[in-house]
């Protein structure tokens, strides 16, 4: 979105920018790789942040839209599958109510995230509708939207373990797709957020109705859900109103899986096929891509390449990842294509270069 549209207005497109897309679209195509663009993967333009508070104000759905649009427009004729948003979830909780990533707003303010991602499921279904209008009949294209989920696996049989992983699972996937499908937020949620969660028009439920063609999934762990009456108080307010407890070990003491090197990371590839399962349930078997699926290795400055290259955990976990998403398929989940996060090593965010999820490894040390 900053390469395309610098100041976010819309006012005036960087040429440069659009050339920098097209020469890549023209040599993927060239190389036999299909592009499947993101329009938003948190790069938010900063005027918008400074001028309006970002995904705060709701004049952001009308500029995404137009960005989108001369999206469409430029790249449209030779990509296919276009992703709105990548992980809203992250830009409403890391960003505007943690704040670990940009912005890196934390002012305790309990409304702003569910105001950001109200805005992205907004903007994602006036982009759809953008594309629907001008660019389906000529171009033929799908587009979809990204939401991020870890599978919860209730701690218990216990009712309230069953309540409180299907509650953690709303907060995740219903948040974002919910009112695509059915026109509003999770029961659970508007329960528990009560006046926090805003409310949509008519004209806005109209807007979003069914404005998905497929569901991108990015998944990388699980996690054992347990009710939590009393939450922690220093949880920001979006964890504290779940009252879930969330652990990587089972009651017997036992974990869920192996650690990767991020610390969130473990390795629990069954939980895949029941998050996809999930999905097929509730949204009545949508088109559906993994977007996203892979684990890190931490960087070690004074291993040898040697030592990375022998990636036999790596290979362990796309063996057992995308053999469970083959079950899915089996089951009858209609998966039609999978992702590995990532190509090469990345910059990984807040963590910098310090964690490699590329299955190709990176030399930063010798260029």
């Amino acid at each position: 979105w900053s390469r395309i549209f610098p100041d976010g207005l819309g006012t005036e497109i960087n040429e440069q920018g659009v050339a920098f897309y097209n020469n890549l679209i023209d040599f993927m195509i060239e190389k036999g790789i299909q592009p499947y663009a993101t329009l938003y993967h948190w790069d938010l333009p900063h005027n918008l942040q400074k001028t309006m508070g970002g995904w705060l104000s709701d004049k952001i759905v009308e500029y995404f839209a137009l960005y989108a649009e001369a999206c469409f427009a430029n790249f449209g004729d030779r990509v296919k599958h276009w992703i709105t948003i990548n992980e809203p979830i992250q830009t409403c909780i890391n960003a505007y109510g943690v704040g670990i990533f940009a912005p890196g707003l934390c002012k305790g303010v309990a409304a702003e995230p569910f105001l950001a991602g109200h805005h992205q499921i907004l903007a994602h279904a006036a982009a759809v509708d953008v594309y629907r209008r001008k660019f389906k009949a000529k171009q033929g294209g799908q587009v979809g939207f990204v939401i991020d989920c870890e599978w919860a696996e209730p701690k218990s049989d216990k009712m309230e373990d069953q309540a409180a992983a299907a509650r953690r699972m709303d907060f995740q996937l219903g948040w974002f797709l919910d009112p695509i499908y059915f026109g509003d937020y999770p029961e659970s949620m508007r329960q528990r957020v009560g006046e926090y969660l805003p409310k949509f028009s008519e004209k806005e439920r109209e807007l979003m109705r069914n404005k998905i063609d497929f569901i991108g999934l990015n998944h990388y762990t699980s996690r054992i859900i347990g009710n939590q009456p009393n939450p922690q108080p220093q949880e920001i307010h979006f964890y504290q109103v779940q009252q879930i407890e969330r652990t990587d070990k089972w009651i017997s003491g036992e974990a869920i899986g192996e650690r990767a090197a991020s610390e969130w990371l473990l390795i629990v590839p069954w939980g895949i096929r029941k998050t996809i399962n999930y999905i097929v349930k509730k949204y009545e078997n949508p088109i559906l891509y993994v977007t996203e699926n892979g684990m890190d290795d931490e960087d070690d400055p004074s291993a040898p390449v040697d030592q990375f290259l022998n990636d036999t955990k790596r290979v362990n976990f796309f063996k057992g990842y995308v053999g469970a998403v083959a079950q899915a398929i089996k089951d009858g989940a209609d998966v039609r294509g999978y992702f590995a996060w990532s190509f090469v090593d990345n910059f990984e965010w807040a963590m910098g270069f310090t964690k490699r999820f590329g299955i190709v490894y990176v030399d930063y040390k010798n260029g």
